[in-house]
């Protein structure tokens, strides 16, 4: 018996699969591993966007909202307590910069949002509570792989894909500015995963002693945003003061 024609909805899912396999695919590919015309992939992207299966970011296309309130990060004790204790030094932050603010935690590869806070005129970003992004081309993702060599390595032999024109696509680049990160206990994002959106984080540790000098394992970042590059250097001491004293009550609190 012959099977039946593909109707759209099939099509919609073959694009959808294509995009989930993907870090960030443009049209062209999508089109190509769908086995579909450009046309045809735009219109449908266009209606996976709508829904919010698909998020664009430039002319890149990755998973959506709705895929992660399908299929939400697990729940954890572990992210449940970060989010706790740290959720005060987030609101602490904001209060400091009246910037955009983000509590993340690494979830593999990607950084996963715990909470955010939006300034008074906030950026266009794609970061959502709940959602995951690339590690390497965020702020707060790139603070907590410097001080995750397995995770970092993962990154590393995984495909890097350049989201924007600032974006490190090359290992030893991110090596270099992980290095960098590890030093200076902050990082920042000069526009490397959206347009026009910078920011600068810091790591939040587990183990810090009183003085949170000696914290080894990032278990999370805290990071503020930014319009331009010129604030970061406004920014990037709140961020650390912040930071380090959040270091500080998560080692109080185990």
């Amino acid at each position: 018996m012959n099977e039946p024609p593909a109707s759209p909805v099939d099509r919609a899912f073959d694009v959808l699969r294509v995009t989930a396999a993907g870090t960030g695919l443009t049209l062209s590919e999508i089109s190509r591993e769908a086995g579909l015309a450009k046309s045809t992939t735009l219109r449908l992207l266009a209606a996976l966007e709508r829904n919010e299966a698909v998020t664009r970011i430039g002319q890149r296309y990755r998973l959506g909202p709705l895929v992660h309130e399908l299929d939400p990060i697990p729940a954890s004790p572990a992210y449940e307590r970060t989010r706790r204790v740290l959720t005060p030094f987030l609101a602490h932050l904001f209060e400091a910069t009246r910037a955009t603010v983000h509590l993340a935690t690494l979830h593999g590869d990607e950084v996963v949002y715990l909470n955010k806070l939006h300034g008074p005129r906030p950026i266009p970003s794609p970061s959502r509570i709940g959602g995951g992004l690339p590690a390497y081309c965020t702020g707060v993702g790139k603070a907590m792989l410097a001080f995750d060599d397995a995770a970092a390595e993962r990154v590393a032999q995984g495909p890097m894909v350049a989201w924007t024109d600032t974006t490190l696509t090359s290992p030893d680049a991110l090596a270099v500015e992980l290095a960098e990160i590890r030093r200076r206990r902050r990082a920042v994002d000069r526009a490397e995963l959206t347009p026009g959106l910078f920011c600068v984080a810091a790591p939040v540790f587990d183990d810090d002693d009183e003085e949170g000098i000696s914290g080894t394992r990032a278990v999370a970042a805290l990071s503020a945003s930014a319009a331009d590059e010129a604030a970061l250097a406004r920014l990037e001491p709140l961020v650390a003061r912040v930071a380090a004293a959040a270091s500080r009550a998560m080692g109080a609190d185990r």
